[in-house]
């Protein structure tokens, strides 16, 4: 950004029901440009490994993908594995162990490791003893950061947790934890096959705050079954008087062509659209009016949280869990399924079991798919990213990087532009494009009109994105 521009957004956003109903369609989330369905199969270990070694020193972001669950929630779409035998979660951990092997020895613990999360599935379904292993193994082969910036975090379903298990985490170096709570409605929990008293959720962020947590997020879920804007309400004052540092309120996408456990959800259950934006409306006029901030899409932080100075101060990034800190830095994914960014390139292990197993016991990256990014993809990407974490693109600053003319590169898509314009989504101003704050809600849509693969709502007659709101 040029010292003439504020890194500062507008940070509580105009709800505005027509805008939101016009332009409520499936599109990405942007979590990476282009979008993991571009990833191609002729990407392979052979890729990765020439990827890591033109990569530079900087400490690295890692993501570790522990799949399983003892028991299906409805709502997820989550790639995860039942299971309640202790067995194949032991054969997991001895396989991810070595795949940090075989990457520490690619990278050559040239990187340690200064962002780490734990998601899933369900993380705490391993023993302490599993997490001292991993933990010794990333630390062992990659070096683990002692910075006072860094972050080591995990996401935690309050259920599975144990009187010790937080101080048994804080003691391996984690300091940011978050709690799936999804509502605290009884019956919306009996319809997504989650019943979680409140309780739960106040007893864990009471032992994380005694355990030294730096900070305590809350994860909710607008749009399931049997919500209502009453109902919805109460969960929101009772998780704003718990105090969270941060709090995510995730859209629910339903659908149960890709993610077989939603079937068991009957759309007579599901909030219509206008019930969908109301919840949504009250989620943030709540929130906002309650001391937090708005960073972007479904993610609030208290002003002193590091996502709100990162939004700031403009150093918010986007990546494969959403919103995060520490821009810039290459993310290496771990477990199946996992995505990295590494440089100039994207790549994804199997989500398939079997084959996960089978690469990683032949000494193999468990390699599925993965993209390397064009000139022209890395120039896009730049410009969604700002549109996504900084609500302006500095188009002199993009001139300057990627040696293009904005206006003349980018014609067909200013083009374009001016009918969000024209609907008040942003403001163009030639050295500038500014998300507006009744734009902030859409900024998904309006990130892509740069999306040079922008697909159709649909792909062979099957949506694979979520509405926008």
């Amino acid at each position: 950004m040029t010292d003439q521009m504020s890194h500062a957004v507008q940070t509580v956003p105009e709800f505005k029901p027509d805008l939101i109903r016009r332009y409520s369609a499936p599109v990405p989330r942007y979590t990476s440009y282009p979008t993991a369905l571009q990833f191609d199969a002729r990407f392979g270990e052979d890729d990765l490994v020439r990827a890591i070694e033109r990569s530079d020193t900087d400490p690295l972001s890692v993501y570790i993908h522990v799949p399983f669950c003892s028991s299906p929630c409805y709502y997820c779409g989550c790639t995860r594995l039942i299971t309640r035998q202790p067995e194949k979660i032991e054969q997991y951990v001895k396989r991810l162990v070595h795949e940090i092997a075989l990457q520490g020895q690619l990278f050559g613990r040239r990187r340690s490791i200064r962002q780490l999360h734990f998601g899933g599935g369900t993380p705490t379904i391993l023993t302490a003893s599993q997490f001292g292993r991993i933990i010794g193994a990333l630390d062992y082969h990659f070096g683990l950061s002692e910075s006072e910036d860094r972050e080591y975090s995990i996401e935690i379903d309050p259920r599975t947790l144990e009187d010790e298990t937080l101080a048994g985490l804080a003691a391996l170096g984690f300091n940011r934890v978050s709690f799936g709570v999804q509502d605290l409605n009884a019956d919306v929990q009996d319809a997504i096959n989650r019943v979680q008293p409140a309780e739960l959720s106040w007893r864990a962020i009471r032992q994380a705050r005694e355990a030294g947590f730096k900070s305590v997020s809350l994860d909710l879920i607008y749009g399931l079954p049997k919500q209502t804007l009453e109902s919805f309400t109460e969960t929101l004052a009772a998780v704003a008087d718990a105090g969270p540092d941060r709090i995510a309120v995730y859209a629910y996408a339903h659908m149960p062509h890709l993610f077989k456990a939603q079937r068991q959800i009957r759309l007579k259950d599901l909030p219509t659209p206008d019930q969908r934006m109301e919840l949504l409306q009250r989620s943030i006029e709540f929130l906002t009016s309650h001391g937090y901030v708005y960073i972007g899409m479904d993610h609030f932080a208290r002003p002193d949280d590091d996502l709100a100075r990162a939004l700031e101060h403009g150093d918010l990034q986007r990546n494969f869990q959403g919103y995060s800190t520490q821009g810039g830095s290459d993310l290496l994914g771990l477990g199946m399924s996992a995505i990295s960014r590494i440089g100039d390139c994207y790549s994804q292990n199997t989500k398939d079991m079997k084959q996960y197993n089978a690469a990683v016991d032949s000494g193999h990256l468990p390699i599925e798919r993965g993209l390397w990014l064009s000139p022209e993809d890395q120039l896009r990407r730049r410009v969604i990213e700002d549109l996504m974490c900084r609500g302006q693109v500095d188009t002199r600053a993009v001139e300057r990087d990627y040696g293009v003319r904005f206006e003349r590169h980018f014609a067909h898509e200013l083009q374009r532009l001016m009918a969000l314009e024209q609907d008040g989504l942003v403001c163009w101003e030639h050295e500038a494009i500014r998300v507006t704050p009744a734009g902030r809600l859409l900024a998904r849509n309006v990130a892509q009109v740069f999306d040079a693969y922008s697909p159709p709502p649909t792909v062979t007659g099957v949506q694979r994105h979520a509405q926008a709101i």
